[in-house]
């Protein structure tokens, strides 16, 4: 460790470097880039996947499809934000990062998972108006709409979330170095400071419930609008598709917000056991990216006919 620390000027050593310690729990890591690998892999191939085929095929070229383009730019950001360097581990025990580099990440993990929470908040009230107000859709939700409400998702998390790397990075980081993490989550860094560490839990846990809280509100009163009026449809058979459409985004927003609500009550217990934590995070950032394209998209007869034009349309080329 000596290494990698700093003496300052105020005769206190100083950390220069972290490293990464993985699964710290799990003794044996490497069957797990294998899993790792294709979760990755199925993430960016299927959401590049739905980007050109939304970018092709003029049908879909509609306010629903450009939401989920845009979902699928956020998965893409927030799986090669994080398991690049958790497969350089694995393959290579490229455990350090510098302090620059792992601050750099805690920004970009909390942007991209914010902007899933706005987009999801942003599918929701799609879904609410062309089930509830299906006359005044194309009067509602318009290209400006998508444009205004994509460039609020982006200033709203690309500068609400500055000030939790910030005091991260104010923090004195003078003696052990190794986080029990396979990335730089917030909690895991500020675990290693010498200094009192409430004002960044403070911080992290008012910013997320300010942002992801009031968008799981929100997303929560439009499903129950639209739990309401699918109950009030005549036809049992098109109730039942419905509820089955719908019933699937739930269990995968459920699934997202659960996470984080997992992560909130461990920054204010300052939990110290690694086993669930890690894993969960892990998972929490990788999981959506990779279920997402089949969720949102494989369920949608429009876009898998958009993708079997252009898969038929590569193998023609070739």
């Amino acid at each position: 460790m000596s290494a990698t620390l700093k003496f300052s000027n105020s005769s206190k050593f100083q950390v220069s470097e972290f490293i990464l310690m993985g699964f710290p729990d799990i003794h044996s890591q490497h069957w797990l880039s294998l899993p790792s690998a294709l979760l990755y892999l199925s993430a960016i191939g299927a959401n590049t996947l739905i980007l050109i085929t939304i970018c092709q095929d003029s049908t879909l070229q509609q306010p629903t499809y450009y939401f989920l383009g845009i979902l699928s730019v956020a998965d893409t950001g927030l799986a090669t934000t994080i398991m690049p360097k958790i497969l350089t581990i694995f393959w290579f025990n490229a455990k350090v990062i510098s302090l620059p580099k792992c601050f750099a990440q805690i920004y970009a993990i909390h942007c991209f998972v914010g902007m899933e929470s706005g987009i999801f908040l942003c599918m929701a009230f799609d879904r609410y108006v062309a089930v509830c107000l299906p006359f005044h859709y194309p009067s509602i939700v318009t290209n400006a709409l998508i444009i205004k409400a994509t460039l609020f998702m982006v200033l709203r998390n690309g500068l609400f979330i500055v000030p939790v790397p910030v005091l991260a990075a104010q923090r004195n980081y003078c003696s052990r170095n190794e986080i029990d993490h396979c990335l730089c989550s917030n909690l895991g860094v500020t675990s290693l400071v010498c200094d009192d560490r409430r004002p960044n839990s403070i911080c992290w846990l008012v910013l997320a419930w300010l942002g992801m809280g009031s968008d799981l509100s929100l997303i929560i009163f439009s499903y129950t609008l639209i739990l309401h009026s699918v109950l009030r449809l005549n036809s049992a058979e098109a109730a039942s598709k419905a509820l089955s459409t719908y019933s699937s985004h739930l269990v995968l927003i459920l699934f997202f917000y659960t996470v984080v609500v997992v992560i909130s009550v461990t920054h204010l217990t300052e939990n110290k056991a690694t086993l669930i934590p890690v894993p969960l995070t892990v998972l929490h950032n990788i999981i959506p990216p990779a279920l997402n394209p089949m969720v949102y998209a494989l369920r949608t007869k429009e876009l898998r006919a958009g993708f079997r034009k252009v898969l038929c349309l590569g193998l023609e080329k070739k």
